[in-house]
Formats: structure tokens, C-alpha cells, sequence
């Protein structure tokens, strides 16, 4: 000990010091050791898979479940706790460097990994963009597309106002910060139902301005048939077939619910899904049958629940092993028959189902990549055939629609269309053409020239048009929510419509009256030059002559009144004809000569 007074005390007590002493570290050395531990523990790794690349064929790594995930918590937990109690509990303060253990890969300190370099424990869900075109819609006649992406964005396409720049005529944020999943007209194509990743769905009208909006229910009830609306993420939603005013919603909450248009405080209906043990289970995906008399719905735990509409209890079709377990079913879509259902599920395969023996599929194709919960699979307006979207990992070849025949369930015909994944497909039974959205914010539109009709055949064959300029300068509109019905400002949708409205008001369209003839009346100006003083005006405004110098100016016009008097020689050409002046006969005489008080005050 320092100080001989402790070292004293120390003894007489016997023990031999007053606590731990601390260890002191060189900070500067130890992150340098660390950085240069962790550049080349990065570096060894990086190698070492690259050989393992070498020597095999790439695999996709096997899907992560919850199961897998809690065990790798467990080991990195006991691993944790077993170095703590290897740990010097002698020391306090930091462990020098290199007497730890190791840290994992996915804790590893220093620069980051070179780039391209992808670890195989990663979630490759296609791209984290935010541009995948997750949502599609075209209106019964076919005239107008809607598109939802994960940017939160919908925007309206126009087919017979567009040309061949191919642009949307609208894009507005309807759901704020919430990633749009499902868009669809409803049979009159006058609304479209809007799903986002809230719990509340939209209803907008044709230029998207809203209609109605779902309440939100309770989150504190446990029944969520005793609240009104969803507590939960929305998955998935649309419109009866029949009905124009009902559609049908699934969410994260267990339920599906059917409401109307008309009534937006409360659903209209509700069915809870169940496991084969009663728990509740979440719907990933619904849809009504084509007659509507039916609802189905794909589930988390990879069962097919289909429901009379009218009986909401218990399920009058269900199929408990459809899909793999714990994999989100993307979609079920019902034939044009009626007594077909197609499935996508999330465990990378297509399935079609017979309503009259429920048990067991009729085919299946396998190896078909899903990596969106909104990837779609519908029918061919014969029933003949059947389409879906693959999905691919980013930098691994293109995304294809493939198609397979209803008969004997063979793949039939394939298209590549873009070096990102297949998300969303939609083929018009009037127009008989396929849109598709793509994963890295595409939309195509594909046609053929001799049995498609209208849609996109309207908008192709157009030039682009140039960019026309503002006719008016508008004043920008100010939104005063909270202003009186006086003062509020009415908004203005378009400058079209706001141009066709000025025209039609006698006040603003007037034409300004010519100015009058002669002197003015009335308050307005005459012609120029119609009165004496605008007359005078204008001679002195055209006048070219050079004032500048007075006496220069009179003695121009000398010559001209000796010659050609006018004025003041006329007058005296009788009575004094010879001008007779003043003359002076010396220098005293002068008038400038003459004291102040002689002269002449003028």
C-alpha cells in the first residue's frame, strides 16, 4: 500500500488491503488490437466461404422458422452465460485484449464486409426497396389501372388519355405511411377498395378522393367479435361479386369481417378462423367465391378455411395441411366455374383444389419461389389455364410468369420479365390482357394484337405529346382546416376545370372596352391625340429640336423674321417704318455704369 497509515490499520485488522484495485488499460492499444483482430478475422471468413463457394454448388439456404430462431437465442444465451462464469471475477473494469472469447460472426467489430459478399444466414427477401408494385387494379370495363407500391403511393392510369410516354395521370398517398397491399374496383367500378398496412380500409372513388373509412376496434377486448373493427395489420381484401356496397377484410387480429359502404362504424360480419385445436389463427389471404355465397381464406398455419356467407361460425369447407406450416399463403383464387380453387402458397408451391372432394389437391407444381405475401395466381378467362409469378433473389436471373395447363397441370409457356421478382398478376377477362408489378416497381401491361381488345392498344399506337405550357399563372392554394365556412377557400381540383369555370363568369371573361373617340366621358380616356393638351403633348414628345441652348434656339429663326415680319413690324410699317433704338454715347451712360438706386427695378 501507498500510504503507511492504511498499511498500519491493514495490519493491526489482518486483512491485507481496503477493497479491488482496479486495473488500468492503454484505451488506444486496445482498439487498435481489436480493429486489426477484426480486419483480419473478416478477412479469413470472406476466404474461407469463398473456397466453400468454389468447391460446391450454391444451395438456398433453408427457411428460417421460429423454431430455428429460438434454438439459435438459446445457444448464443448459454454460450454467453458459460464465458461469464469462465470470466476472472478477481478483475474490475474491461478484459485486456485477446483474453476473451471470440465474439460470433454476426458480432463482428471493424470495416464493413466487401461488397458483394452475402451471408448465408441472411433473410434474402428479394431487395429491401421500397418500390415493389405490391397491388394491382383495372375496373370492370377496363378503361382505367390502379397500382399500389411499398412507397406507400397509388397512382391512376388512364389507358385511353394516355400516350406514349405511358404516365399516370394521379399518384396520392391515400394510407399516409402505410405500404398499400390490395387495390380493387368494386363491380361498378365507380370506388376502390384500399388496403394498406394499417388496421382501417379505405373506399375511394374513380379520381380517389375518399368515400368511407373503416373504424378501428378495440385493442383491450380479448373477443374480437365484440369490437367493431380490426385491431390489427390488414392482409388482404375485396369486393362481393354480387353486392356493390359489401367487401370482405383479413387482419393480423384472426378475423375476417365483411362490411358496407354505407355503414362505416361497425362490420357487417365476422369469421375467426381456428386451428385443428380451437387457437386463433391469422388469415393471410380472402376472397368471395364467384357466386359469392362463399368466403375462403388462407391461413398462417397452411389451412384452407372456406365459410358459408351467411353461416360465420363454423366452416362448411376446410383443409388443415393445404401448406406447410408457419408459411403465409399469398393467395386463393376461385375458377370462373366455380368449382375450382387455386392456392400460392409460401412454401414455393402452386396447388388447385376440387370444391366437391376437399381432402387432397388435384395437382401441385412445386420449386416455384415465393418471397411476398401478396404473390397472385388466377385463371385464364376459359379456365384453361392457370398463372402465377416466381419470385428471385436479387442478381439471380430474371422474374417469370409462368402458366400451366388446367388438364394435366404442365407448365405450357413461360416469359421472363424483368430482372426482379413476379409479384402481382391480373388477367382481364374483357380485355384479355395480363398485368403484372414487378418487385422493382414495374408494371407491364402484355397483349396480343389480334385477340386483345382496347386497354393497352389505345394508349401504344399514340405519340407522346409535348409538354403543353400554363396558359394562366395559378395562385397556390392554402389549406385552412380550422377557418370559417366565410373564409374558407373552395379547393380547386384542376386548372382545366378552373379555366372552363372563369370562361362561363360574365365578370371574368369580359372583354375590356376600346378606348372612345374624341375627348373622354364617363371617367375614361380619350384617343390620343383627341384633345388640345393631348395634342400639345404629342407635338412636344415628337419634337426632335435640341433645346439644350435658349439663345442658339431664338437666332435660328432670325434670318427668317428679318426677312418675313410678322408680328411686331407690321404693326409700325405706317407710322414708323424706320426702326429707331436707343444709342448710347459713352461708357457713362451705360445703364450697367448707373448707381444702384437710378436703376429701373423690374
Amino acid at each position: 500500500m501507498d500510504n503507511p497509515e492504511d498499511a498500519n490499520v491493514a495490519a493491526t485488522m489482518g486483512f491485507s488491503g481496503f477493497g479491488k484495485k482496479a486495473r488500468t488499460f492503454d484505451l488506444e492499444a486496445m482498439f487498435e488490437q481489436t480493429r486489426r483482430t477484426a480486419v483480419e478475422r473478416s478477412r479469413k471468413t470472406f476466404e474461407a466461404r469463398e473456397k466453400e463457394v468454389e468447391e460446391k454448388p450454391q444451395t438456398s439456404p433453408a427457411p428460417r422458422t421460429a423454431a430455428s430462431d429460438a434454438g439459435q437465442r438459446k445457444e448464443r444465451e448459454s454460450s454467453s452465460s458459460d464465458s461469464d462464469d469462465s470470466s476472472d471475477d478477481q478483475l474490475i473494469g474491461p478484459p485486456a485484449p485477446g483474453s476473451s472469447s471470440e465474439p460470433p460472426d454476426d458480432e463482428m467489430i471493424g470495416p464493413p464486409l466487401p461488397p458483394g459478399y452475402k451471408d448465408s444466414d441472411e433473410d434474402d427477401d428479394e431487395d429491401d426497396g421500397d418500390d415493389d408494385v405490391s397491388a394491382l387494379g383495372l375496373d370492370p370495363s377496363g378503361a382505367r389501372l390502379v397500382t399500389g407500391s411499398y412507397d406507400y403511393d397509388v397512382k391512376f392510369w388512364d389507358f385511353a388519355g394516355m400516350d406514349g410516354s405511358l404516365q399516370a395521370f394521379r399518384s396520392h398517398q391515400p394510407c399516409e405511411c402505410h405500404q398499400i397491399k390490395s387495390l380493387q374496383y368494386s363491380i361498378t367500378g365507380d370506388v376502390i377498395l384500399v388496403v394498406a398496412g394499417n388496421s382501417q380500409a379505405k373506399v375511394l372513388d374513380r379520381d380517389g378522393f375518399p368515400v368511407m373509412e373503416c373504424v378501428k376496434g378495440d385493442q383491450y377486448i380479448v373477443d374480437m367479435a365484440n369490437t367493431k373493427g380490426h385491431t390489427a395489420m390488414l392482409n388482404g381484401g375485396c369486393w362481393h361479386p354480387k353486392i356493390k356496397e359489401e367487401f370482405l377484410t383479413c387482419s393480423n387480429d384472426g378475423t375476417v369481417r365483411t362490411w358496407d359502404v354505407s355503414n362505416e362504424k361497425k362490420h357487417k360480419g365476422i369469421f375467426k378462423p381456428r386451428s385443428a385445436q380451437g387457437k386463433r389463427v391469422i388469415p393471410t389471404c380472402a376472397t368471395y367465391s364467384r357466386d359469392g355465397k362463399l368466403i375462403a381464406a388462407g391461413c398462417q398455419d397452411g389451412s384452407i378455411q372456406i365459410w358459408d356467407r351467411n353461416m360465420s361460425v363454423h366452416t362448411k369447407f376446410h383443409c388443415r395441411q393445404a401448406h406447410a406450416p408457419s408459411t403465409d399463403t399469398s393467395c386463393v383464387a376461385f375458377s370462373y366455374g366455380g368449382t375450382v380453387i387455386a392456392t400460392r402458397g409460401g412454401d414455393d408451391t402452386l396447388k388447385t383444389w376440387d370444391m366437391r372432394n376437399f381432402k387432397k389437391p388435384i395437382h401441385m407444381a412445386s420449386g416455384l419461389p415465393n418471397y411476398f405475401p401478396v404473390t397472385d395466381c388466377c385463371f385464364s378467362p376459359d379456365d384453361k389455364l392457370l398463372v402465377t409469378g416466381i419470385s428471385i433473389k436479387k442478381g439471380e436471373g430474371n422474374g417469370k410468369l409462368v402458366f400451366y395447363d388446367m388438364v394435366d397441370f404442365k407448365k405450357v409457356y413461360e416469359i421472363a420479365v424483368t430482372d426482379a421478382s413476379v409479384v402481382r398478376c391480373l388477367w382481364h377477362p374483357k380485355l384479355n390482357q395480363i398485368m403484372v408489378g414487378t418487385g422493382n416497381g414495374l408494371a407491364k401491361v402484355y397483349y396480343d394484337p389480334i385477340k386483345s381488345q382496347r386497354g393497352a392498344k389505345l394508349c401504344v399506337v399514340k405519340t407522346k405529346r409535348k409538354a403543353r405550357q400554363a396558359e394562366t399563372l395559378t395562385q397556390d392554394y392554402i389549406i385552412t382546416p380550422h377557418a370559417l365556412p366565410m373564409f374558407r377557400e373552395p379547393r380547386q381540383r384542376s386548372t382545366r376545370k378552373q379555366l372552363e369555370k372563369d370562361r362561363l363568369d360574365p365578370l371574368k371573361s369580359h372583354k375590356p372596352e376600346p378606348p372612345v373617340a374624341g375627348p373622354g366621358r364617363g371617367g375614361r380616356v380619350g384617343t390620343h391625340g383627341g384633345t388640345l393638351s393631348s395634342f400639345i403633348v404629342k407635338n412636344i414628345a415628337l419634337d426632335k429640336t435640341d433645346d439644350s441652348n435658349p439663345r442658339e434656339a431664338i437666332l435660328r429663326h432670325a434670318k427668317d423674321a428679318a426677312d418675313n415680319p410678322y408680328w411686331v413690324a407690321p404693326a409700325y410699317s405706317t407710322t414708323q417704318p424706320q426702326a429707331v433704338f436707343a444709342e448710347v454715347d459713352s461708357e457713362e451712360d451705360e445703364p450697367d455704369n448707373e448707381p444702384e438706386w437710378k436703376k429701373r427695378k423690374i
